[in-house]
């Protein structure tokens, strides 16, 4: 797949309210029916089902790969015939009026269910109870929502705070000076991640000394950090979101002081500069985020919730680790500029469904 062609596509397609191209609503016949249950990863329950993406921000390599993630799996039911259409949507300001309005537009045009990764987890809550009153089903991941109409997929973001401090302190048990690298303010994600972090620092000898925001673009992050470096004293670690750690590392990089060690996320930018300096200089740290993948399995999920099975309201994914011992393995599965991932199966999805029933 050229990743990059395809991420400019997305940036294309996705912007706004409306896709640029028509929805796609297929016609089924009792052949496409029995071709489907021959098949076995569709159901004709759903074939005339349609659901739509609704994404608040599309600004970083995550982001792209999750796009990507849903239209490839995505694309390819609506060619089985599992589902009707699966349209993807993304705001171009990363403002919650703006998706609570973009929801609203997919409720006019009809949709069966929305799947949504959300610009807050409470200010776009009116437009989903809106939806689930006109009978639609909303699932949220990633930046999930509290609506108590509404599904959810996440992973225990705090828990992957705790783990890099856990992390650090095997390797300082002294502790020392932290910086911490934010994501986008307000965001669930964001605050949940830094929970995280500050809860597993207070049983530490780790002090937090300063905190930017990222917003989980290494560009971001890297202006972000080289602005609070002068102010600081020396760093013994970097505690990060994702998509911040190589632009960290460049603002290090650009001063005299030493190289701390940077949590990294999944980023193949970010675990390309790790494994150059492993080779040069034995460095060592860990990678972890959320796979982008998770679109692929909220689309499963809300496809399988309109199929009428019993789906619990709070789903849990790992998250995905990469290690010093399996770094290479990851990165060379890692196309340029994107994530590694991993893309959710139906069966992955009914697994999921039924661990938490």
């Amino acid at each position: 797949m050229n990743v990059k062609a395809n991420r400019y596509n997305t940036i294309a397609r996705q912007h706004g309210l409306h896709p640029n191209i028509p929805l796609r609503p297929i016609l089924f016949s009792v052949v496409a029916g029995v071709v489907m249950g021959m098949s076995g990863s569709a159901l004709a329950d759903t074939a005339d089902k349609r659901i739509a993406l609704s994404n608040n921000y599309a600004g970083n390599s995550w982001r792209q790969a999750m796009l990507e993630s849903w239209e490839e799996v995505a694309e390819e039911e609506v060619e089985k015939g599992t589902i009707a259409a699966a349209d993807a949507f993304t705001t171009s300001e990363n403002q919650a009026t703006e998706q609570a309005a973009q929801i609203q537009n997919m409720i006019l045009q009809g949709y069966d269910a929305i799947v949504v990764n959300a610009a807050s987890p409470t200010a776009v809550n009116g437009a989903i109870k809106t939806a689930c009153d006109a009978g639609i089903i909303v699932v949220s991941f990633d930046g999930i929502v509290t609506e108590p109409c509404a599904w959810r997929i996440a992973v225990d973001f705090q828990q992957m705070g705790r783990d890099q401090v856990k992390y650090l302190e095997g390797r300082y048990p002294d502790g020392g000076n932290l910086l911490e690298i934010r994501g986008l303010a307000g965001v669930f994600v964001d605050d949940e991640i830094s929970a995280g972090i500050h809860e597993e620092v207070a049983n530490t000898e780790f002090e937090v000394v300063g905190s930017v925001h990222g917003d989980w673009a290494q560009d971001v992050a890297q202006k972000a950090v080289a602005g609070i470096l002068p102010s600081l004293p020396d760093i013994t670690a970097v505690v990060t979101q994702g998509g911040d750690g190589y632009g960290t590392a460049q603002a290090f990089q650009a001063t005299d002081r030493p190289i701390p060690t940077i949590i990294m996320g999944n980023r193949q930018d970010e675990l390309q500069w790790w494994a150059e300096q492993k080779a040069d200089s034995g460095y060592e740290t860990i990678s972890l985020s959320i796979a982008p993948g998770v679109s692929s399995l909220a689309f499963w999920v809300a496809q399988q919730i309109l199929d009428g099975q019993d789906v619990a309201k709070d789903l849990t994914v790992p998250f995905l680790r990469v290690d010093q011992d399996n770094l290479e393995e990851v990165l060379n599965e890692t196309p340029e500029g994107s994530v590694a991932n991993q893309e959710y199966t139906l069966d992955d999805a009914k697994n999921l469904i039924s661990s938490a029933n």
